[in-house]
């Protein structure tokens, strides 16, 4: 039977399709159809099938992850939504938090809502932090609201009064009487959605799904029915999951519903990759950098498991927390910055800037020759030689050199009074600063050393400028895996169909805990357990717990894994164990004569047995080449600064390499869907697993 995995980013759509059988993976890229993203995959189906590459029939599962409900709040371009609030808090979403996120900056830009002040209208009620009745729901006066709703237009609407996430009764009927009322429109409650507390995130969180419900609703319907149009899914096999940005996978019925978990769900899948090719090459800390065409992916595996958050923001200011839109759902943890192979290059006052406007797949950079002026990143690579124009994509695209090398020396070149090689090398070294920057918030701002971590590089554009990234930042390897210009899509293959549940119970932590603390762990594992039931996969979800915790009078709270069984007196002492150990590891001591409160409590439901191995598929990938003594191929020009400029070095096939054969640098070792740039002095190997391991190195 067949896997198929698929990835639609803002320039390329990444596919995958591994036989569960043999092993073989067929991977492949084709330019993104921004305007109707589903298009080019159906498109690109439609021509393996046509050439009997694979019958629809043997596709048992298809998995897709996506970017279209984080472009659209990026954007700007979701549904017409309206909030309904607590009468008095109109204004939470306006006000956000008084903390500021640039001390020093006097004219500071907050992020800008996705609803505005007309959209928003009260209602009369109030509860209180424990969940009693300050006032009850005026129904009268909640008509009147609808009615207003009603009027306005509205595709979709949030509700987000004060403290649902302690009592739903009043929601839960303002809910009822919307869909009652306004029959097709979308409808959005905190308590489902966030039900936690902080009214200003927990708000945001839920006008966030509002506002991309309906878009995301549409774009699965058309995808799921493009899909069944080829034949896939149609049968008992083949059904559609989606990736979340939590790492798990689920239905599109519950992406639906919870289309605010989906954003960042191709990252979070790259990640995954990360965490199975270190694992492959025998290294637990990772730092993960994916830099595709639109933008570059930052996270971190530490010891063997994907950073989780259990909030993120989105639109930051400089990747400064604080500065972006917040939403409160799990997430694995990732930076994002707008520095992919399309971002756009230009002088300002005698500067290089690059990004976040992005050339994207329409019309591309210049060298694509599809009506690009502006230079981009991909256009600084090729000028450089570290691209072959005829082998770009497979060959599948081919490269106009001189219309690249035209865009760099017109908007870099001539206005900065550089020459053409000299511009494309600024750019190309604008991009490396960005990026480090952005790797030095992951890693040295988070507690990490990247002394100690390995540097998995994938992406169409991330092996290119790996090296030079792990060089500036000290990381003594990279990691380049098979296939890395698919590694989103690879991810989707090792993820899990796995469901979280959480709800905000402020609680302290001792024995007489015991009883509440059951109850809340039976409500959220019944309520994980009954969403699983619409995942793929058979038998009985695995289930974890874990809580996040602090001494009480503290405002921050950290992550504690806790264990199954009965919650007794005994598992509260083992709770409060867990918390001390956890709080030893983070600050290094413990205090244990202060109190302890629980804040936020989680399960997660994983379907056994959905979780696939990549390393068979990743050794086979390329296996149609054999490996030779000497794998390098010809010889080109590429830019490297520390030899003064352009000089002549080896391109080396990497289908052709195998374990043994060493590259030392400067060298450009290629494949299909990516090339990775060794630096001088660094050495490059293959892996036991048949990934690509480069040790960097040090600086002198």
């Amino acid at each position: 039977m067949l896997q198929l995995a698929f990835d639609i980013g803002g320039t390329f759509t990444d596919i995958v399709l591994l036989d569960t059988e043999t092993g073989a993976l067929d991977v492949w890229k084709v330019p993104t159809t921004p305007d109707a993203p589903d298009r080019a995959v159906a498109r690109a189906l439609a021509e393996r099938i046509g050439e009997g590459a694979f019958a629809p029939a043997d596709v048992s599962a298809a998995i897709h992850a996506t970017t279209v409900a984080t472009n659209a709040i990026l954007e700007r371009k979701g549904s017409r939504t309206a909030l309904i609030t607590t009468k008095g808090f109109r204004d939470v979403l306006l006000i956000g938090r008084q903390k500021r996120y640039d001390t020093y900056t006097l004219h500071i830009v907050k992020p800008e809502p996705l609803v505005q002040r007309a959209d928003i209208f009260e209602v009369d009620e109030r509860m209180a932090f424990d969940g009693s009745v300050v006032s009850p729901l005026d129904e009268a006066d909640l008509h009147e609201t609808i009615a207003a709703v009603r009027g306005g237009g509205y595709e979709s609407v949030a509700v987000a009064l004060l403290h649902a996430y302690a009592n739903p009764d009043h929601e839960q009927r303002v809910g009822a009487l919307l869909a009652e009322a306004l029959p097709g429109t979308a409808i959005s409650l905190s308590s489902v959605i966030s039900p936690k507390y902080r009214e200003y995130e927990r708000t945001s969180t839920t006008v966030a799904n509002a506002y991309v419900k309906p878009l995301v609703h549409r774009y699965l319907g058309a995808l799921d029915g493009a899909l069944r149009d080829l034949g896939i899914g149609s049968g008992s096999g083949g059904g559609l999951s989606i990736m979340q940005s939590n790492g798990g996978l689920v239905s599109p019925d519950l992406a639906r519903e919870y289309a605010v978990r989906i954003v960042e769900s191709g990252p979070a899948a790259g990640v995954l990759m990360c965490a199975e090719v270190g694992r492959d090459e025998g290294f637990a800390d990772v730092l993960t950098f994916d830099m595709g065409g639109t933008t570059a992916k930052l996270g971190a595996i530490d010891a063997g498991q994907a950073a989780i958050t259990p909030t993120f923001e989105v639109d930051t200011v400089n990747y400064t927390r604080g500065s972006g839109l917040p939403l409160n759902i799990t997430a694995i943890e990732l930076l994002e910055i707008g520095a992919g192979g399309g971002s756009l290059a230009r002088a300002d006052n005698g500067l290089i800037a690059i990004g976040p406007q992005s050339a994207g797949a329409v019309p591309g950079p210049a060298c694509y020759g599809r009506g690009g002026t502006q230079p981009t990143i991909t256009d600084a690579n090729l000028v450089l030689g570290y691209l072959d124009p005829d082998y770009f994509n497979g060959g599948a695209m081919r490269l106009d050199v001189a219309a690249a090398e035209k865009a760099v020396a017109e908007a870099i070149g001539a206005p900065l009074g550089l020459s053409t090689d000299e511009a494309a090398w600024g750019i190309h070294s604008v991009a490396n600063a960005n990026m480090e920057r952005a790797m030095r918030i992951v890693s040295l701002e988070r507690g990490r050393d990247p002394r100690k971590y390995a540097l998995v590089a994938f992406g169409g554009a991330g092996p290119l400028h790996a090296c030079r990234l792990a060089r500036a930042l000290h990381i003594p390897r990279v990691i380049v895996p098979r296939a890395a210009g698919v590694g989103s899509a690879l991810g989707l293959l090792v993820a899990d169909h796995k469901i979280d549940a959480a709800v905000t119970r402020i609680m302290p932590l001792d024995p007489a805990a015991a009883p509440a603390a059951a109850a809340i762990f039976a409500d959220l594992e019944g309520r994980a357990i009954g969403q699983a039931g619409s995942l793929r996969g058979a038998g009985r979800p695995a289930l974890s717990r874990s809580a996040w915790m602090r001494h009480v009078g503290q405002g921050y709270e950290i992550r504690v894994d806790l264990p199954m069984g009965p919650v007794d007196a005994a598992y509260v002492g083992a709770m409060q164990e867990a918390f001390l150990a956890a709080y030893q590891r983070e600050y290094g001591y413990t205090d244990r004569d202060a109190a302890i409160e629980v804040t936020d409590w989680y399960v997660v439901a994983t379907v056994a047995g959905s979780r696939r191995s990549l390393r068979p598929a990743m050794e086979t990938a390329g296996a149609a080449a054999a490996g030779t003594a000497d794998a390098a191929v010809r010889e080109r020009a590429a830019w490297f600064p520390e030899l003064g400029g352009k000089v002549s070095c080896r391109v080396v096939d990497r289908y052709a390499m195998r374990p043994g054969i060493a590259v030392s640098g400067p060298a450009l070792i290629e494949e299909r869907e990516a090339t990775t740039v060794v630096l001088p002095g660094d050495v490059a190997t293959v892996g036991d697993a048949g990934h690509l391991v480069i040790e960097i190195r040090r600086p002198q």
